[in-house]
């Protein structure tokens, strides 16, 4: 049975982590971060029924994913630049894709592993093939360890994708700045109405301001902007005040209900640049190694990222599992499945991104929500 390595310990490398061990087979993962508490995990993931609840249902984790549901969350409404709802949709309780906070979900995964199966404090520095499908990795702590199955699920910088393909992710000509509201009934009343119970995408052509409501009264924001990278290399984000009115500045004129998002944050804004691998990005079977999530297939964000990280974790493990002593067998067959779809999901994130921005704006986004596809409008309204 050939032992399996992971390297970063994201939700796509739990799962597959997860996999193994109820399946039997041996499994490290080597994470940069020196604690499962270092950072904080980000904001609100929606987990679709096809993939991400999938893969957890695979790992045997289903109802301890139901414990951590924000019920409501799935609530979403479209806005103009002045306020005025256009679409919405209510949260009834019946739908798809569940709202649960990142670092919940993530706790719920390291939870289910052994000790020791994760190696904290183990920043990657290089990969070295040495045949046969082994490879050296060396640690940026000067240590050093050999592999017989490799996977990067390193994320957007992977190290491990060097080895595989030339690709590397290219800004895609918008970026999102970060915000967040506290006590929001409370302190900022009239944003918390515009956004509602759960996402809210405020539009028009080249801009927008994307927020959802989590747990604990808070507002998370992203200030979406089609701008040059050196318009942004401009700003200088140390100094908070001033990035706050340089960014609330390309708003003007929008209702005060909205710009609150930026101007009342109550964090210094965070520059969140978007970028992409291409789409269809794939590479030759290479022995001994492969990718998943974002290592695999960066797409600008759609919803989307969180759960076919998931669900890629959840097919390499099965197919790992379903081939102990032939891991080339295992890995072309998780790779078969998993180009096409990241490809097409790739392609949906693009387009889904034009609407959102694009010069129609929020128009074209307002069609995609009331067309047949409305379904996916809970998924794509979110980060």
């Amino acid at each position: 049975m050939t032992p399996a390595t992971i390297i970063g310990a994201g939700l796509g490398g739990l799962v597959l982590a997860r996999i193994l061990h109820v399946r039997g087979v041996p499994v490290t993962i080597y994470e940069a971060e020196p604690s499962a508490d270092a950072r904080t995990q980000g904001g609100q993931l929606d987990i679709h029924e096809h993939d991400g609840q999938a893969a957890l249902a695979a790992a045997g984790l289903i109802d301890e994913f139901r414990a951590i549901i924000h019920g409501g969350a799935q609530a979403s409404r479209v806005l103009d630049r002045h306020g005025k709802v256009l679409p919405e949709e209510p949260d009834d309780g019946t739908g798809e894709r569940p709202e649960v906070l990142r670092g919940d979900l993530r706790r719920i995964l390291l939870g289910s592993l052994p000790p020791g199966t994760i190696r904290w404090g183990k920043r990657l520095s290089s990969v070295a093939a040495l045949g046969d499908g082994r490879h050296e990795l060396t640690f940026a702590d000067g240590s050093t360890s050999i592999s017989r199955l490799l996977v990067g699920a390193d994320g957007a910088w992977s190290k491990v994708r060097p080895l595989l393909a030339r690709a590397e992710p290219e800004y895609v000509g918008t970026s999102f700045v970060e915000t967040y509201l506290y006590d929001v009934d409370q302190r900022h009343p009239a944003a918390a109405e515009a956004v509602g119970r759960g996402a809210m995408s405020a539009l028009a052509p080249g801009k927008g301001i994307i927020a959802h409501r989590e747990p604990g009264n808070v507002l998370h924001t992203y200030v979406a902007l089609n701008r040059p990278a050196a318009w942004f290399a401009a700003i200088d984000f140390s100094d908070a005040d001033a990035a706050t009115a340089t960014i609330a500045a390309e708003f003007e004129g929008w209702a005060p209900a909205l710009t609150a998002l930026i101007t009342e944050s109550e964090v210094a804004p965070v520059l969140r640049m978007l970028h992409a691998l291409p789409t269809g990005h794939r590479w030759d079977r290479m022995p001994g190694m492969t990718l998943l999530g974002d290592a695999a297939h960066l797409a600008p964000p759609a919803g989307e990222g969180a759960n076919l990280a998931m669900l890629d974790g959840a097919e390499l493990g099965a197919a790992i599992a379903a081939h102990p002593d032939d891991p080339e067998a295992a890995l072309a067959s998780y790779e078969a499945a998993m180009f096409p779809r990241s490809e097409a999901a790739a392609a949906d994130a693009h387009q889904i991104l034009t609407l959102m921005l694009g010069a129609r704006a929020p128009f074209s986004f307002v069609d995609f929500f009331t067309s047949a596809h409305r379904g996916n409008f809970d998924s794509a309204a979110r980060p």
